[in-house]
């Protein structure tokens, strides 16, 4: 299986490619600084693993990316490389949530041999909010559990034997209840993607390229002057 996957909903740029050959698989990765320069190192940083990995647009059975949640330009940015590599390819694109990254990516750390394994992924939202999501991985699939949800730090729910990963420790860590101590960082990496991509792709999951659209939790992404003066307390 050929795929190439990239993630850009966080600060952090991943993309990772991956060929196998005769069962052997093979593996290009790269993890950077994302933001502001991921919409112009993002595809001189795919050509660049495409060449090493020696293989052409139109050789891959997919390409693989993060939907969201996340940062809004961060999945425009996305869905439009993967949209555009994918119709002049001629193949189709597979969008995973990039919860589900963070859970697959936490799995791999701390309980790769554990046949059942439960976690709430967590993404910085900003605006003093976290992305939410909650899976449990059983007989080699994940299950999400409830719906996605975005809340404040001091609004998560859970009790000592909740497992927390994600990126928001370091902002948010002593908003988050006291009793909620298991705590795991954790990114939605381009590699956990693949790993989770021959699953989804065995159960239809891939689409067209005018299919590759982003999953926003949040409508309203800017706050007028007035609501930020109201939520510090000014008015």
């Amino acid at each position: 299986m050929k795929l190439l996957a990239f993630d850009t909903s966080t600060e952090v740029m991943s993309v990772a490619v991956q060929r196998t050959d005769s069962g052997a698989r093979q593996l290009w990765q790269h993890s950077g600084q994302g933001g502001a320069k991921t919409s112009t190192q993002l595809i001189p940083v795919i050509q660049d693993l495409m060449s090493q990995a020696g293989m052409r647009f139109a050789e891959l059975d997919a390409i693989v990316f993060g939907r969201g949640p996340g940062s809004f330009t961060g999945l425009r940015t996305a869905c439009s490389v993967a949209q555009g590599l994918a119709y002049g390819a001629q193949i189709k694109v597979l969008p995973i949530d990039t919860l589900l990254a963070v859970a697959e990516e936490a799995r791999l750390q701390i309980a790769p041999t554990q046949e059942h394994f439960q976690v709430t992924a967590l993404l910085d939202a900003r605006m003093e909010e976290m992305y939410l999501a909650r899976y449990e991985f059983q007989h080699g699939q994940w299950i999400q559990r409830g719906e996605y949800d975005l809340l404040r730090p001091e609004e998560l729910q859970g009790d000592a034997q909740c497992r927390l990963a994600g990126n928001v420790f370091d902002c948010y860590s002593m908003r988050l209840p006291v009793v909620l101590t298991q705590r795991f960082n954790a990114w939605p990496t381009a590699t956990a993607m693949l790993r989770l991509a021959p699953v989804l792709l065995a159960s239809g999951a891939a689409v067209e390229p005018a299919l590759a659209l982003p999953l926003y939790l949040r409508d309203k992404v800017a706050q007028t002057t007035l609501e930020r003066a109201a939520q510090k307390g000014i008015l």
